[in-house]
């Protein structure tokens, strides 16, 4: 079962120290935060992530159910609650700095959505070719940022 407690610690040593220049920060915007990942302590997390990530619902899977509901994470695929919503934040911001997880809608779009909350996949074997391709797409559906 994912653990909340290791996973709270896992992402704490994720973010930048204080003395830490933030020039190569990988930026990630959650449902609850917005956060700044060191890239190196990030990717070394990869495979404790991936981990957790694989706990959740099949429907959250690419390869399951393609996509489910921030409100259903809070559970894992054998139906035991593991954490309160924070958590499954920090889960998520973790699993979208890796290129893990994705959420499926701009944010301008959630509130058509059950409960008004975001729908997640995870890809725990994203295809590096179209993990290449420019995320540039604005937030709020309208075309690449800055236009």
């Amino acid at each position: 079962m994912i653990n909340s407690q290791e996973l709270e610690d896992l992402f704490v040593s994720c973010l930048f120290n204080d003395d830490e220049p933030m020039d190569n920060m990988v930026p990630v915007e959650g449902v609850i935060n917005r956060y700044g990942f060191h890239p190196e302590r990030l990717e070394a997390s990869r495979e404790q992530v991936k981990v957790w990530l694989a706990q959740l619902p099949d429907s959250f899977h690419k390869s399951g159910g393609g996509g489910m509901s921030f409100l259903n994470a809070c559970t894992t695929k054998d139906d035991e609650h593991w954490g309160e919503h924070a958590s499954v934040d920090r889960l998520f911001c973790l699993g979208i700095g890796l290129g893990l997880a994705k959420c499926l809608m701009p944010r301008a779009m959630w509130s058509m959505l059950p409960g008004g909350m975001p729908y997640f996949v995870v890809d725990l074997n994203p295809d590096p070719v179209l993990e290449s391709i420019d995320p540039s797409w604005g937030d709020d559906g309208s075309g690449p940022k800055g236009n």
